[in-house]
C-alpha cells in the first residue's frame, strides 16, 4: 500500500512490515527500552488468535504514530512496544520481514534485533531476548505448531493498525504537547460504571461511586482508600464488618455540604482520601496480580453464580468481553447494588487473603510474595501476616504463588475466581489452606492428566477448569481421576511429549517443598546422621545437598522457560529424541539463563548454574526439580566417565521418583 499521501491510514501488518517500498522504523533515544513481558505478549497472541478463530474479517490492534523523517524513515513516537512485539512474533513465526526496525544510539539493541534468533554475542538487549523467547512460547502454547501457518496468514493480512504520520513540517515539540493534553475516550470499565450508576438514586450513587473508586486502585489495600474506613473495616482496619451482608447495610458516606451532582460528574468523581490512615500507610503499595477490568469480571461471575439458568462454564474471564458480559446480566437497580457490595467484599478478600508481589525484584534472599492483611494500631499502620501460625502462613503463600506464577495471563485466572468464591462462604484459614491444596490436586489429576481436556500441545482446552471444578453453584475439589496417563501424556522415553505446561512443573516443586515443610522444616537434623533426612533425599533420588535451598525456595516469576537438561543439540550420542523430550529431562528455568546455556552439556550447566560468582542469578534456576537433577549429575561425576553424567537411565530413574512423589498425593486418599 502506498504511503506517499495520506497522514492517517489503515494498514495491515503485512503493509507495515512488507510494503512495496522499503521503510525503516526508528525507535528514538527518548523512548524507553523494550519492556513488554510475558503477560502482555501472551495477551496479544491470545487476542489475535481469538479473532482468527472467530473469523473476524478485520481485527484492529491499536495505533502507530510516527514522524516522517524523509528517505523512507519513520521515527516511532507512539506504539513502539506493540510494534516491537509484532516484529518479535513475526520472527518467532519465521515470517518474511522486509522493513527494518532500528534503535537510534542503542548499539546493543540494534545488534540483538538484527541477530534474532542468534543470541550468542556478548552485548545483548535482554528485554528483546526475553521478548523473543516469550513470543515463541506464547505461539507454542496458544496457537500450536499445526496452526502456525493459519495464524501467520491471519496476523499478516487481517490484523490492522491505524498509522498516523506526523508531517515533516509539523513542530514535533508542539505535537507532543497536544498528545499529552488530549482527552482520552472512556475505557470499557468506565462505560460499565456509567451504566450501573444510572440505575441508582442520588444517595445510592454516592455510595456506589466511592466504593468503585476505592476498589479500582489495584496496587494498594482498599482499607486505605475507602472514606471513613473504620466504619466498614473496624478500628484496626483488619476486618470487613459487613461480611456476607448487603449494599443497604453499608453505612452512608458522609458528604458534608455536598451539592447535588449530575450523573456525568458522578462518573468522573473519585473517592476522597481515607482520613483515618496515616500518610505513610497510603504509600504501602504492591504489584497487583490482576487489572481492574478483569477483576470486575471475576466479581460479575461471583454475583451471577446464584442466578438460576446462569452457565458459569460459558463465562469468559477476558476483558475483551467486559461490556457484553454485563449486558448479558441484564442489570437492574437491585443487581447494581448487589454487584457493588460484592465488589467491595471481593476487593477486601483480594487485598488481604490473596498473594501480591512486592515492589522488589526476585532474589534468593527473601520471598517477594506477600500474604498480609492491613493493620492499624494507634498511629501506626502496616501490613501483617495473614496467619499467626508460621507453617500455615508459609503453606498458604506457597500455594497461592504457585497458582499465580502458573496462571499469570488475565484470561487464565480461574484459580483466583475459585479462591475468592470460596472465601465468600468461608474465611477460616485452615479450611482455606485445605481448599487450595485440594484445588491444586484437582488441577493436576483431573485436568492435566485427562487427555480429553487437553489440546494437541497438552494445554487445557477452553472451559476445562470450570467443567471440572464447578458443579451447579458450588465448587467440587474432590479428585475423580484416580488412574493416570502421565507417561503417555508427558513422555517416558518411548514416546515424545507434545508439551508440558508450566503448572505441572510448579505443582511438582510444591509437592517436593511440602514434603520438606511437613517432615524436616524447623528440625535440627545433621547431615549424614539423621535417618529422617537421609530418607528424604533418598526419596528424591539424589544425595544430600543441604536444606537451605528448601528454606529459601519460592515460586519466582523469572522461571518461565522450558529447559532440556540434556541438550537437543547433542541428540545421537547414546540418546534419542524421544528420550530427551520426556518429563524427566525437563525443568523450568529463567529465560535469561536458558538463552545463554541451552546448548551446554549437563556437566557445563552444572558448573555454571551452581556457580556462586553471580554470573547467572541463582533465582533463575530456583526449581527444586532442576536442583535434584543437577545433584544427580553431580553424584555421577564420581561414578561415571566424562560425558556420561546425565544420560537416559538417569532421566528415566529421576522421572520415576518424581511421578512416585506425585502419586503419593492420592495413594492415602
Amino acid at each position: 500500500m502506498s504511503r506517499s499521501n495520506p497522514q492517517l491510514q489503515e494498514l495491515s501488518i503485512s503493509d507495515i512490515f512488507n510494503s512495496t517500498e522499503k521503510f525503516i522504523y526508528e525507535i528514538p533515544i527518548y523512548q524507553r527500552n523494550y519492556a513488554w513481558g510475558k503477560d502482555e505478549i501472551e495477551a496479544l497472541v491470545h487476542d489475535v488468535w481469538d479473532a482468527c478463530e472467530m473469523n473476524k474479517d478485520t481485527y484492529f490492534i491499536g495505533t502507530l504514530v510516527s514522524f516522517d523523517k524523509g528517505d523512507h524513515k519513520y521515527e516511532v513516537i507512539d506504539g513502539q512496544q506493540r510494534l516491537t512485539t509484532l516484529y518479535l512474533i513475526l520472527k518467532a513465526l519465521n515470517a518474511d520481514i522486509n522493513n527494518k526496525l532500528t534503535y537510534r544510539a542503542r548499539e546493543r539493541s540494534n545488534k540483538t534485533i538484527i541477530k534474532i534468533p542468534d543470541f550468542n554475542h556478548d552485548e545483548k538487549d535482554f528485554g528483546i531476548v526475553r521478548g523473543y523467547h516469550d513470543a515463541c512460547l506464547a505461539i507454542k502454547e496458544i496457537v500450536g505448531s499445526e496452526r502456525e501457518k493459519l495464524f501467520t496468514n491471519y496476523l499478516m493480512n487481517n490484523v490492522h493498525i491505524i498509522h498516523y504520520n506526523v508531517p515533516r513540517d509539523v513542530d514535533l515539540n508542539h505535537y507532543f504537547e497536544v498528545m499529552n493534553s488530549r482527552g482520552e475516550q472512556l475505557e470499557k470499565h468506565e462505560i460499565i460504571k456509567a451504566k450501573l450508576i444510572a440505575l441508582l438514586n442520588d444517595q445510592e450513587r454516592t455510595k456506589f461511586s466511592n466504593i468503585w473508586q476505592a476498589c479500582s486502585e489495584m496496587d494498594t489495600y482498599v482499607q486505605l482508600k475507602y472514606p471513613e474506613a473504620k466504619n466498614v473495616f473496624g478500628l484496626n482496619l483488619n476486618d470487613f464488618l459487613f461480611y456476607g451482608q448487603s449494599f443497604e447495610a453499608l453505612p452512608e458516606i458522609k458528604e458534608t455540604g455536598m451539592r447535588r451532582c449530575k450523573l456525568k460528574e458522578f462518573i468522573n468523581t473519585g473517592a476522597k482520601e481515607n482520613v483515618n490512615v496515616e500518610d505513610e500507610g497510603r504509600n504501602k503499595v504492591f504489584q497487583p496480580i490482576i487489572d481492574f477490568p478483569n477483576f470486575l469480571l471475576i466479581v460479575l461471575k461471583i454475583t451471577r453464580m446464584e442466578e438460576s439458568g446462569f452457565q458459569p462454564t460459558k463465562f469468559i474471564l477476558d476483558d475483551k468481553e467486559l461490556i457484553n458480559a454485563f449486558d448479558k446480566a441484564e442489570p437492574d437497580r437491585d443487581f447494581a447494588k448487589k454487584f457493588c457490595f460484592n465488589l467491595l467484599q471481593a476487593k477486601y478478600l483480594l487485598d488481604n487473603y490473596i498473594v501480591h508481589h512486592s515492589n522488589e525484584d526476585d532474589t534468593t534472599e527473601s520471598n517477594p510474595w506477600q500474604l498480609q492483611h492491613w493493620q492499624l494500631e494507634g498511629k501506626s499502620s502496616y501490613p501483617k501476616n495473614l496467619s499467626e501460625d508460621n507453617k500455615l502462613q508459609e503453606k498458604l503463600t506457597q500455594l497461592l504463588s504457585m497458582f499465580e506464577v502458573s496462571f499469570t495471563p488475565r484470561q487464565r485466572k480461574n484459580y483466583l475466581f475459585y479462591s475468592i468464591y470460596h472465601l465468600f462462604k468461608n474465611r477460616d484459614l485452615a479450611d482455606y489452606c485445605k481448599f487450595l491444596k485440594k484445588l491444586a490436586n484437582k488441577y493436576f489429576f483431573d485436568i492435566y492428566l485427562n487427555k480429553g481436556l487437553l489440546n494437541e500441545i497438552n494445554t487445557p482446552i477452553s472451559g476445562a477448569f470450570d467443567q471440572v471444578v464447578i458443579e451447579g453453584k458450588d465448587l467440587n475439589v474432590t479428585i475423580r481421576n484416580m488412574s493416570s496417563d502421565f507417561n503417555s501424556i508427558f513422555g517416558d522415553g518411548t514416546n515424545k511429549s507434545k508439551g508440558i505446561p508450566l503448572f505441572v512443573f510448579n505443582y511438582i516443586d510444591f509437592v517436593i517443598w511440602e514434603k520438606y515443610a511437613d517432615n524436616l522444616s524447623g528440625k535440627e537434623l545433621k547431615k549424614g546422621y539423621s535417618e529422617e533426612r537421609n530418607k528424604f533425599f533418598s526419596d528424591l533420588g539424589c544425595s544430600d545437598f543441604g536444606l537451605k535451598v528448601f528454606d529459601q525456595f519460592y515460586f519466582s516469576r523469572t522461571r518461565r522457560s522450558l529447559e532440556h537438561y540434556y541438550p537437543q543439540a547433542n541428540i545421537g550420542a547414546g540418546i534419542d529424541e524421544n528420550q530427551i523430550n520426556c518429563f524427566g529431562n525437563f525443568a523450568m528455568i529463567g529465560s535469561e539463563a536458558n538463552s545463554s546455556g541451552s546448548n551446554w552439556s549437563p556437566k557445563a550447566k552444572l558448573d555454571h548454574y551452581l556457580d556462586s560468582s553471580g554470573k547467572i542469578a541463582l533465582v533463575s534456576v530456583a526449581s527444586l526439580k532442576f536442583r535434584i537433577m543437577m545433584q544427580i549429575c553431580k553424584d555421577n561425576l564420581f561414578k561415571k566417565n566424562d560425558g556420561q553424567e546425565w544420560l537416559f537411565p538417569d532421566i528415566e530413574s529421576h522421572q520415576k521418583k518424581m511421578v512416585s512423589l506425585l502419586f503419593a498425593e492420592i495413594q492415602d486418599k
